[in-house]
């Protein structure tokens, strides 16, 4: 649990993992080092992979992300598809949310990458789900997403889990594989290639638009490779022998929405700061903006003199008629762990699920709002709804950043 101040952690860095051991590539290719597996523990995981998936040949899979799937996500769960496809396994990927980011549009958009929006509110999701054997959970232990309800209801089992988040409670599967000290999935996903369940093909194009996803959901996941270890530095060096770095530009390049502007703007205006560490209430926003408050997150903690960002708003979903108070976590700070405390910060429901948690340097969370949600049409009420989770938020927040609960306002 969090016990201390932030002011009062110390500083330090993260240690490294096993070399590379080199092997003889296939074809006309000279040896390559990042042809192997990087270390034991990625070639034991591989070769209990590679049984599981020999065990499932044949199979169809629904291979779920979480609700608002990020780049990490999105690329894993290809190459995951990509993989299982050498075993027969026909995989579908699919999301309940929405893709709001500028940067995860331009990904699938660019790439054709195959995933699909599965809302809960659609009449697709009455379809028969006999025909599937397996779920598969990536970048995710299955509480992000409103889909696991469906694939419960469906007794459909949980086959594979990859994951690189801490380990949640009561998450069971027939392979499990999660790794909160790896950065990304992403350098998990590519150990698998390494390892060789599936080898890249300059000549196909459609492992080329793979690896460029990869390679962008291990930059994303490691800020840009400055929190990288030295597993995600072997994965992109093999990555960087099929990605194609003008695709990857592209995506990169995607320009931010007026709303996002506009969120973090409120979010520069509305922050405050104390113990190097501020705090920002956005307001309303609707279901599709809500990728803006992450995006909110990495802005702030760019400011000199602060080493940790959280940004929250009040995010209604018009479909299902629900709101929820959504908040992300940034922090440059490596001695805070996220996870850690955001679950101190914000607890469990009745059912003893915590409502956020997180992984190196970045987290989020999701408080429902149950009977008080909607009726803002009424903008006296809307703002004393506003006034009162903005200030339930801030003192949970600050019951860890300032115990002394004095506060200092950035005008």
């Amino acid at each position: 649990m969090v016990s201390t101040s932030l002011k009062s952690l110390p500083s330090e860095t993260d240690a490294s993992i096993a070399p590379v051991k080199s092997t003889q590539s296939s074809g006309s290719r000279l040896t390559h080092p990042l042809a192997s597996v990087p270390n034991p523990i990625a070639e034991e995981k591989s070769d209990a992979f590679r049984k599981v998936l020999e065990d499932h040949r044949g199979e169809s899979q629904l291979v779920i992300l979480q609700d608002f799937p990020d780049p990490d996500a999105l690329s894993s769960a290809w190459a995951y598809q990509l993989i299982a496809k050498q075993f027969d396994i026909q995989c579908e990927i699919l999301y309940a949310g929405t893709l709001s980011h500028q940067e995860n549009i331009a990904l699938v958009k660019l790439t054709n990458l195959p995933v699909q929006r599965w809302a809960c509110q659609s009449p697709k999701i009455k379809k028969d789900l006999s025909g599937y054997h397996g779920c598969v959970l990536i970048d995710n232990q299955g509480t992000t997403s409103q889909l696991m309800p469906f694939i419960r209801e469906a007794s459909i089992p949980i086959t594979v889990v990859i994951d690189h988040h801490s380990i949640q409670e009561g998450i069971e599967a027939e392979f499990l594989d999660v790794r909160p000290y790896a950065r990304a999935t992403a350098t998990i996903m590519t150990q698998y290639l390494q390892a060789g369940l599936l080898k890249f093909d300059n000549s196909v194009n459609e492992h080329i638009k793979c690896a460029t996803a990869l390679m962008h959901g291990l930059r994303s996941d490691t800020n840009y490779l400055r929190q990288a270890q030295e597993e995600d530095f072997l994965s992109a060096a093999y990555l960087s022998r099929f990605y194609d770095s003008q695709l990857l530009n592209m995506v990169l390049q995607s320009s931010r929405s007026k709303q996002v502007m506009d969120v973090i703007e409120s979010a520069l205006k509305n922050r405050s700061v104390y113990n190097n560490v501020t705090i920002a209430g956005v307001g309303f926003l609707r279901y599709d903006n809500r990728d803006a408050i992450p995006q909110a997150a990495d802005f702030l903690v760019t400011e000199d003199n602060v080493h940790t960002a959280v940004v929250y708003g009040i995010v209604h979903d018009e479909d299902q008629d629900l709101e929820l108070v959504v908040g992300s976590l940034r922090t440059s700070k490596l001695t805070l762990d996220p996870d850690e405390f955001i679950k101190e910060a914000f607890g469990q429901d009745t059912q003893g699920r915590f409502f956020g948690g997180g992984r190196s340097l970045a987290g989020g969370f999701e408080i429902p709002m149950g009977f008080l949600s909607g009726l803002n049409e009424n903008p006296d009420f809307a703002k004393l709804k506003w006034s009162v989770y903005d200030t339930q938020i801030k003192q949970k927040l600050l019951r860890l950043v300032n115990p002394e609960n004095s506060l200092r306002t950035n005008d």
